[in-house]
């Protein structure tokens, strides 16, 4: 299948993310050398290994985590359309967490070789680098925040919202919902809770209608109620970068 050219990338157009300069927009289609298309349940970057591409999700949804000593797996944060995966191992020689496939995914794919010519000859595209690792390492302290001071439902509250928010800004809310293909054990394993306490919570907004995850599809009513029981504002996505 042909790949998608970047000045009809459906992505770039969204309000959602930063957007090209026509020079930038140039060398981001010689930079992008084609697309890789998995299938759900494919791992795409192996934590320890090193990778010589760097990928742009284009469409579909995956995670990203990493193995703990004792052989548990811990989800460190969710990859959606416009994540840029691959970073650590062309900065720290290899990759410090695995990233695999929740649903069929579409990545556009760089050579990591000429990631140095970005940041020689388009700066402030570099920059945004600087500004993805920024915010990823945010939403890690964020997520501790969360994790190590929050109850199991305001846990669940969080990460609904952020989710939907992100899902909703690009393109992917469909009568009212948008999809949560995660199993339970993801979300169990991305906010520190047992499986059964992740039943139970998922279970209680569903009965109070304040969330509602069915069939892989999440919808919130009311989001302000929501933010009520994450205890935390009702904001829209922020804008950010796209490579």
């Amino acid at each position: 299948m042909t790949a998608t050219p970047c000045e009809t990338c459906p992505l770039r157009v969204m309000p959602l993310f930063v957007p090209f300069t026509a020079e930038e927009l140039a060398f981001m289609h010689r930079f992008k050398t084609g697309e890789l298309r998995v299938e759900r349940g494919v791992t795409v970057l192996q934590e320890g290994f090193r990778s010589a591409t760097l990928y742009t999700v284009l469409s579909g949804i995956g995670t990203r985590s990493v193995i703990l000593e004792d052989g548990r797996r811990q989800v460190i944060n969710f990859v959606f359309p416009g994540d840029f995966v691959g970073l650590q191992s062309s900065l720290m020689g290899e990759m410090k967490h695995t990233v695999c496939s929740s649903t069929a995914m579409v990545l556009c794919t760089f050579d990591r070789a000429r990631l140095w010519e970005m940041f020689r000859d388009h700066a402030e595209r570099a920059y945004d680098l600087t500004w993805i690792a920024a915010v990823e390492e945010h939403l890690l302290g964020e997520t501790i925040s969360v994790l190590g001071q929050r109850a199991a439902i305001e846990r669940m509250a969080w990460a609904f919202m952020r989710i939907w928010r992100r899902l909703s800004a690009v393109g992917l809310l469909r009568d009212g919902s948008v999809p949560l293909p995660f199993r339970q054990q993801d979300m169990a394993d991305a906010l520190g809770l047992s499986l059964v306490h992740t039943n139970k919570t998922v279970a209680q907004l569903n009965a109070t209608g304040q969330a509602i995850w069915r069939a892989g599809r999440l919808s919130i009513p009311d989001m302000k109620a929501l933010a009520a029981v994450a205890g935390v504002s009702d904001e829209k996505a922020e804008i950010r970068p796209i490579l």
